[in-house]
């Protein structure tokens, strides 16, 4: 059959993200793919410079996706579906264009572990993230922003004459766009993946990807790869190189024999073909392969101890099988940020397909033997000169207009975030449109502030603006910080401009701005903020008292905003109340939220939290006794071990065991 590219709808139980946090990422950022600066001092030069090259400071421009729950319901989720007589590629546009599943039709067998549910968990650098499939992760060290966010989706020729999928968006940390297209030449068993990151910018700004790839896992599976060595990096964060396979006394390319969760970085010869594959006990699988630019292959094991198993459980329904993660990047190890100069781009070309090998081969005792004999089997199935003629063949198309389809429209629409940066900056980016008709009502002031030179909303002469309006997303780039400097005062204005001096390490011109918004119009936003700065900016001095009074005030006025408003609020001013020992106020903002919101686990943690700071041990063990589940747990968290340590000796319950390394 010709390659075909179709809409379709795909039913699964869903968890819906639900609505997004509106208070600004002030925080900074909790990645755990971090190591101390001796550490990065004793690693290869190259490597060093990139570890300590533009590391993220907060997730801003980004809200946090904190409002999901674990109760799921069928949903209908929009798919395109690309398709030959071999493959089968099904894409979900809306949740990060994901690669959902890549069914190989000769064999009947799904090459990826699909995931038979969506359940967001705290994974992604802005929270929300569910495992399975392929995801294409840009930005900064972490799951990406776009984890479930909609992708722009349309149909472009693709090389060989038939249809193309391309992927694209604007990722608004490092203000990078990029495109991902998918084809499948006709009676290929391979998808072929293009990839383009762009620069539009007069500065050289730093790049992160990786390809992940969720494979499914069992004792007998194993993962090759052109490698002797590895970066090995737990979540003690440490980073050092080990041999492969064996190290420890285990052979760590099958993903079951590491206790805890682990990354295993490959250091791949430059000379060698860059690919990565993983084999069942019958030396069937997948394998991925590419151009050279895309030099890193990861394999992420969640181990065979209780947190990592525990981690499974919590990402999908009871009686699925577990996964792996084999992963490619633009560096050789998602410690790095690489730089891309101005006007440049990277580009390089990704393919997936089948493999079989000889399984005594493959699982047999001599590595170099085993990886050898797969590499051949990949060379007989793909040549390498074939990915680097496809690679060829389809640069020039990378600038194709994308097609509009019979009513007018793209496949699938993304935000309008790359609209307005194409209207600040005047950027044009053939292949990738951004049409204003895009821009929404999170993009509206901002639109506006670049036609008029201020927000049309903002008041002035202290008139008072709405108390539990939501401000929207706060932009805190260099261009727009310009904008809201040369903007005249105003509340929204200030607060949004505090937001952005903060993200810039300009801390005590950030409390002026949040200053002058409260005195010309009290909002529980500048509240929360000036908040914050009390209660977190070590350079300033934490004032904890001066804190805990401007969350009260925040609260007082936020009560009114609606209850995802008002969670978000409380949820961050019980750590602070409990800071300035103000245990019996604490209790209260948890007594503010509608019984619906109580009853979630995060905040039936904070309770039992309430009771341990008020010598209540036995009521605090009740809670964890009653039961509950912590939703947006985040990954690596010890919080539930150590509440319960700080509440009896007796052994953390299974449930609450996420822990990620020994103890």
């Amino acid at each position: 059959m010709p390659t075909t590219l179709r809409r379709t709808t795909l039913t699964l139980p869903v968890s819906p993200v639900g609505p997004e946090n509106p208070l600004p990422a002030l925080a900074p950022l909790d990645e755990m793919h971090t190591i101390g600066e001796d550490e990065r001092a004793a690693l290869p030069p190259d490597m060093a410079r990139q570890v300590g090259y533009a590391p993220l400071r907060s997730v801003l421009p980004a809200r946090i996706l904190d409002g999901y729950t674990r109760e799921r319901a069928p949903a209908p989720l929009d798919a395109l579906v690309l398709e030959n007589d071999r493959l089968r590629a099904t894409v979900l546009p809306g949740l990060g264009g994901r690669l959902h599943s890549l069914h190989h039709k000769p064999t009947g067998r799904e090459l990826l572990y699909s995931n038979p549910v969506v359940q967001p968990a705290d994974f992604a650098l802005n929270g929300a993230w569910f495992s399975g499939g392929i995801e294409w992760n840009i930005g900064a060290t972490g799951h990406t922003t776009l984890s479930v966010a909609p992708l722009h989706a349309a149909r472009v020729p693709a090389p060989d004459g038939g249809d193309m999928l391309r992927l694209w968006e604007w990722e608004r940390l490092r203000d990078t766009p990029f495109q991902v297209d998918l084809w499948l030449p006709e009676g290929s068993d391979f998808l072929y993946v293009g990839v383009r990151i762009r620069n539009p910018h007069d500065r050289t700004v730093p790049v992160y990807w990786w390809s992940n790839i969720a494979v499914p896992e069992d004792e007998h599976t194993r993962v090759l790869v052109p490698a002797d060595e590895t970066w090995y990096f737990a979540y003690e964060q440490r980073l050092r190189r080990i041999p492969v396979p064996e190290w420890d006394g285990a052979d760590r390319s099958y993903a079951l024999r590491s206790e805890f969760p682990a990354d295993y970085f490959y250091e791949i010869p430059r000379e060698e073909r860059k690919w990565i594959a993983s084999l069942d006990e019958q030396g069937s699988g997948l394998v991925q392969t590419s151009t050279d630019l895309l030099r890193g292959r990861k394999l992420f094991v969640w181990g065979h101890g209780p947190g990592g198993r525990r981690w499974q459980q919590w990402l999908t329904e009871p009686g699925t099988g577990g996964y792996a993660e084999i992963q490619a990047g633009l560096a050789r190890t998602q410690l790095e940020h690489v730089p891309l100069e101005a006007g440049r781009e990277f580009a390089w070309l990704e393919a997936y397909g089948p493999l079989t090998a000889d399984p005594a081969i493959v699982h047999g005792p001599d590595w170099a033997a085993a990886r050898g004999h797969t590499a051949a089997r990949l060379e007989e199935a793909l040549p390498r000169a074939d990915v680097d003629a496809a690679f060829a063949a389809w640069r020039p198309h990378a600038d194709t207009e994308p097609e509009a389809g019979e009513d007018g429209r793209l496949l699938a629409t993304g935000s309008g975030w790359g609209a307005l940066e194409v209207a600040r900056g005047g950027h044009e980016l053939r292949g990738t449109p951004f049409p204003r008709e895009t821009l929404g009502e999170q993009q509206r002031p901002w639109a506006q502030l670049l036609t008029n030179g201020r927000f049309l909303d903002d008041t002035a002469g202290g008139h008072a603006a709405p108390t539990t309006s939501d401000p929207g997303p706060s932009l805190v780039s260099d261009a727009w910080r310009d904008q809201l400097e040369c903007a005249p005062s105003g509340p929204l204005t200030d607060y949004h401009l505090g937001v952005a001096q903060w993200h810039a390490g300009d801390r005590a011109q950030a409390v002026r701005s949040w200053e002058r918004s409260a005195a010309a119009a009290p909002t529980p936003w500048s509240l929360r903020c000036l908040g914050f700065a009390d209660a977190y900016d070590d350079a300033a001095g934490v004032h904890p008292e001066r804190a805990a009074d401007r969350y009260l005030a925040a609260l007082d006025l936020a009560t009114a905003a609606g209850a995802p408003t008002l969670a978000a609020f409380v949820r961050e001013a019980v750590p602070v109340l409990l800071a300035a020992g103000r245990t019996a106020a604490a209790c209260e903002a948890l007594d503010l939220l509608p019984p619906a919101y109580r009853q979630r686990g995060r905040f039936r943690l904070l309770r039992a939290q309430v009771l341990l700071a008020n010598d209540e041990k036995e009521a605090a063990r009740a809670v964890f006794d009653e039961g509950f589940e912590v939703d947006d747990l985040r990954e690596g968290d010890e919080v539930l071990a150590g509440t319960w340590a700080a509440i009896t000796s007796d052994p953390l319950p299974a449930r609450y065991d996420f822990r990620m390394r020994p103890a």
